[in-house]
């Protein structure tokens, strides 16, 4: 199969890059090629899907009917690291929804880390949970420890813990609530392309040890491959856990090897920029010298960025507090024995012209589409 630049992913194309190592996947030729390559065709339609993803959220199309809450359960919830922002902004919504609804909410922290991930699921087990909540870790990485749940019959419902929305193949996880994360890539992607007016030179961050990064990345580098005009300069693999200490000797390894080559900066979450943006400054670039865009997740530090124009131009944002109020809800269903709704939100593409909407005036991406009342109703808790 042929990749065209709104593919959303070419087969083939495994990351095995490290943070230290060389250039890892070059598209062909050591500089961008002319960008009158790139039919002015493609670059219309890119700016067509651009401009649906930033419009305002619309009407709910989500559920509207389902069982009535299930009230005074205990519901454990494990975060893959609180540290990072798209995580906590869902634990959040989870703990608003669970007071509405009439839950008493346990957060149990990885830390990021394999024996933080295991002491965190140990520790919520102990407790005898109605439910379990995971936001973050990798559902099939962690399998072995939710077979006691599966064992004792506790339902679980996971966050961005597998590469697409719905039920996890292979684990006790019913649904995985997320964006779908290919067109979230392909949004991210294509805004680079489009900005750059088809010669980007880009350098994708991610973390192979989970296996929804690796797709997200995967998708945004062979978007970036199909861009004739486009240089994928690198794919860096920095574990999300590790970002304070690696990112800063990351990012000027990579200015001491790119230089102004390196144009464009895509990044499986808005982490990698907090660690990234100090160092660009400290360097001396202009704010403007490398536009850096995120597939994921819309944290408070980079509204912050896109709103003072501080290199980042653009993030995919999750609507992590609605998505904590959907898990609560998948929760709930289960809880009474149904189905799952198996819904999944489109993809909301936020930069310096819609920021201040759906929520950005309060740094995150909110949708004023009335979900909290529609679940209110749901559950007759209103």
């Amino acid at each position: 199969m042929k990749c065209t630049l709104l593919a959303l992913a070419c087969a083939g194309m495994p990351l095995v890059a490290t943070a230290a190592g060389p250039p890892v996947s070059l598209a062909p030729g050591a500089e961008p090629v002319a960008s009158n390559r790139l039919a002015s065709g493609s670059l219309a339609e890119a700016q067509r899907v651009l401009d649906a993803a930033a419009k305002p959220a619309a009407a709910w199309n989500g559920p509207r009917t389902g069982p009535p809450a299930q009230p005074g359960k205990h519901i454990a919830v494990v975060g893959e690291d609180l540290r990072n922002g798209g995580i906590l902004g869902v634990a959040q919504g989870v703990r608003e929804a669970a007071k509405v609804i009439g839950w008493n909410v346990s957060v149990f922290d990885c830390g990021g880390t394999v024996s933080g991930r295991r002491k965190a699921l140990a520790d919520a087990l102990a407790k005898s949970p109605d439910g379990l909540l995971l936001i973050g870790p990798d559902a099939r990485a962690i399998r072995a420890g939710l077979l006691p749940y599966e064992g004792r019959g506790v339902p679980i419902v996971g966050w961005h813990v597998a590469p697409t929305a719905g039920p996890v193949a292979g684990t006790p996880v019913a649904m995985n609530v997320s964006t779908d994360p290919l067109e979230v890539a392909r949004v991210t992607a294509l805004a680079a392309i489009v900005q750059s007016k088809g010669r980007a030179g880009v350098v994708v961050f991610t973390d192979t040890s989970l296996e929804l990064p690796k797709t997200k990345a995967n998708a945004m580098a062979d978007v970036v491959r199909a861009c004739p005009g486009c240089t994928l300069l690198e794919i860096v693999d920095v574990p999300i856990s590790k970002n304070p200490e690696m990112m800063p000797r990351t990012t000027r390894d990579l200015l001491a090897r790119h230089g102004t080559r390196w144009t464009h900066a895509l990044a499986i979450n808005d982490i990698y920029f907090d660690y990234a943006a100090p160092v660009l400054t400290q360097a001396g670039l202009a704010n403007d010298a490398i536009s850096m865009l995120s597939a994921g997740d819309g944290s408070a530090a980079a509204f912050l960025r896109i709103k003072a124009g501080t290199f980042q131009s653009a993030t995919v944002a999750e609507p992590l507090n609605l998505h904590g109020w959907q898990l609560v809800d998948e929760m709930n269903r289960l809880l009474a024995r149904q189905p799952v709704t198996g819904f999944v939100f489109p993809v909301h593409l936020v930069t310096p012209a819609n920021i201040d909407t759906d929520g950005g005036d309060r740094l995150m991406y909110d949708p004023a589409n009335g979900y909290r009342d529609i679940y209110k109703r749901i559950w007759q808790r209103g």
